[in-house]
């Protein structure tokens, strides 16, 4: 029997009515507070639900020592803040669907709710009911045989005439139908074709999607297309200004399944009916699923049954369900070219998604080392900045990053025709922290490695990132055809123009440095401060791409640890080699992993790693990091997480000390 739940509801609109009548109906939970942005609202509220505490603002229900969950029924945009802020005063919480408005902020809600160890769900009260797993149910026992075609809409008409600030059409507020409808269609299609395949959900492969946005720049009615494994399709539609039989349909080889009340089964509880017709079948088959409870109050039960996992399993949402459909409504979104005001460069915060001015803020910090004619602080895990797609995802990425203690951000120009680098300016524009933060531009990749060339790329990277200079230039690979003084001369230009601190060679050969050092020192002239060669506990078996050269050899180890020249290891981590599950010697699905790092030296270094990681309380891949930043010369490891989980995931290595025995130990050099 699940103890009793003190909630509180966060915000007083017609959601957040809704949810408080369903409560009065909850097992496991009571409404004792209520916050509004006015006392007004939250007394008004108070009143009409008979809720004793009313706070006029949303900080002071957080407050509230009685209040254990929360119920976020905010517009979409405001999910984040008081998400993470929920978060932050321990408390476990419902949020209203959409989780966030974009993938990105998922993500950040999620890490949140990891951070502070609490219970977060996000509202969909049809995954709650019985009837959606009585469908998951039907499904997987193959009563309609292979599931093809699935088929869902939910989608309605706003009457006009229409206010142009209305939530449901503006943009500032994430309107349309995407995310206020949309993202139920898509969840059942999710749902249907994990459990077709025996999984909690399913990612499509493919999205493709048309629709009409009006001229507050949001879907007014719109439909997708999407392929699932196994080529499962799912047609979806969704609209607010067009009615259309908000239902489901389900097709298989040997059956179809019809759910005529897909999205509000039973708001008050009592039956609701599916239908099964299996082929050959004259009449289709009547399945009455039956509930006593209140619709709203099965959300609230839900997290009073789970509350010490944290999240709810399937057909429930659970995190990663809830990431998997926020990336989907982003791809159609995308599709049809919506994108809300807060995500343009223009509209984009200022602060964090925590409503706050970016800082280092959190209690782990990331090291710092030194490098040659910088005045900065350069911290030992440098942010790989060559796979960001929207300035959303990015702002989250790299936020977090430097809240941890990072301020190091490496980028090329060569990455995305440049998109990574407009990405990074103007999120260091944003924040006004260019001082702050150490950024690495690169250029001049063969074939354009030339003096010339150099120049020219160089002031198109710093006109993409909306800067004046780079605190590290890196020549993105060599041409041994110029003479290195060429490359020496051209590099000290830009730095007697202001345009660059100090400089390096990215996959130089140690040879060549050491010649352009030389030539320096001997011209009065500034050297390499720096070099960014592949350097990891795997040795590289073949380059990942032409012109790559690694370090990971017992001779550059000991020019490092001579010269004493830092070195910025890409692919430190060996491209996910030390992560569970990604390698084995007897399957292998990624081919370019099995290329540049498969081999029987690295497969004995792999099980002295999961060694060493259980010894030490780690993963694995935390091994791999720690072996790179514990070298006896100068070390920074470049890392290119693309979610946050991996950024989090990562950190362990970065503050794992080993001693020189257990490096040799782990590179084979010695046995324990």
């Amino acid at each position: 029997m699940s103890e009793m739940v003190n909630w509180g509801i966060l915000a007083t609109g017609n959601i957040a009515k809704t949810f408080a009548e369903g409560m009065t109906h909850s097992k496991t939970g009571r409404v004792v507070a209520v916050g509004s942005r006015s006392m007004e609202s939250a007394t008004l509220f108070g009143e009409q639900f008979n809720i004793g505490r009313r706070y006029g603002s949303y900080e002071a229900l957080l407050a509230d020592p009685e209040v254990q969950a929360i119920y976020i029924a905010t517009p979409h945009p405001q999910h984040a803040v008081w998400a993470i802020r929920c978060a932050e005063a321990k408390k476990h919480m419902l949020v209203e669907k959409p989780i966030g408005l974009n993938h990105a902020e998922a993500m950040a809600i999620v890490e949140g709710a990891i951070e502070h160890d609490v219970f977060l769900m996000e509202a969909f009260m049809y995954r709650c009911h019985p009837q959606t797993a009585k469908i998951v149910e039907l499904v997987k026992s193959g009563a309609i045989g292979e599931v093809r075609v699935i088929q869902g809409t939910f989608s309605f008409h706003a009457p006009r005439p229409w206010n142009d600030t209305s939530r449901i059409i503006n943009s500032a507020l994430g309107g349309g139908g995407i995310l206020d409808v949309g993202c139920y269609p898509v969840s059942m299609a999710r749902l249907i074709a994990g459990a077709a395949r025996g999984e909690a959900f399913a990612e499509p492969i493919e999205l493709k999607a048309c629709g009409h946005v009006g001229k507050t720049g949001v879907d007014e009615w719109t439909s997708a297309v999407l392929r699932f494994p196994g080529d499962i399709i799912a047609q979806v539609s969704t609209g607010v200004q067009v009615n259309q039989e908000n239902v489901v349909h389900i097709f298989g080889s040997d059956g179809k399944i019809f759910v005529p009340n897909p999205w509000v089964p039973a708001k008050q509880g009592g039956s609701v009916n599916i239908y099964l017709q299996r082929t050959g079948e004259k009449d289709p088959q009547e399945i009455a699923v039956e509930s006593t409870e209140w619709l709203y109050a099965l959300e609230a039960d839900m997290l009073a049954r789970h509350l010490a996992n944290r999240q709810a399993p399937s057909p429930a949402m659970s995190w990663n369900d809830s990431l998997g459909n926020m990336k989907t409504l982003d791809a159609w979104r995308a599709q049809i070219g919506v994108v809300y005001d807060s995500e343009n460069p223009e509209g984009f915060p200022k602060t964090t998604l925590s409503g706050r001015p970016l800082a280092p803020s959190r209690t782990e910090t990331i090291q710092c080392g030194t490098i040659l004619h910088l005045h900065k602080p350069v911290s030992r895990l440098v942010m790989g900045c060559d796979n960001q797609q929207t300035l959303a995802h990015a702002a989250v990425m790299f936020d977090d990053f430097f809240e941890r203690g990072g301020n190091t951000f490496d980028t090329a120009h060569i990455y995305q025709a440049g998109l990574p680098e407009k990405l990074l300016g103007q999120w260091v524009k944003l924040r006004g922290i260019r001082e702050d933060v150490v950024v690495i531009s690169k250029g001049a990749h063969t074939p354009f490695c030339n003096p010339a060339d150099l120049t020219r790329q160089f002031l198109t990277s710093l006109n993409r990132l909306q800067m004046d200079y780079a605190d590290i230039y890196m020549l993105h690979r060599d041409n041994p055809d110029i003479p290195v003084g060429e490359f020496v001369d051209v590099l000290n230009e830009h730095v007697k123009a202001g345009r660059i601190r100090a400089f390096g060679g990215s996959n130089w050969s140690l040879a060549r440095v050491q010649e352009a050092n030389d030539f320096a020192a001997k011209n009065g002239l500034q050297g390499f401060s720096v070099v960014s060669n592949n350097f990891s506990l795997a040795r590289m078996v073949n380059p990942p791409w032409p012109g790559c050269i690694s370090a990971s050899d017992a001779e550059s180890r000991a020019w490092f640890t001579k010269t004493r020249i830092p070195l910025l290891a890409w692919s430190s981590q060996a491209r996910g080699f030390f992560l569970e599950g990604n390698a084995s010697s007897e399957k292998a699905d990624d081919q370019e992993l099995v290329r540049c790092w498969y081999s029987d030296d690295n497969f004995r270094r792999l099980e002295r790693a999961r060694e060493l990681a259980m010894q030490r309380g780690v993963r694995p891949i935390n091994i791999a990091l720690a072996y790179v930043l514990n070298q006896p010369f100068s070390t920074f490891a470049l890392i290119g997480p693309r979610v946050l989980s991996e950024t989090r995931t990562s950190l362990p290595g970065a503050d794992l000390k080993l001693a020189e025995h257990e490096i040799q130990y782990l590179n084979l050099e010695r046995d324990q």
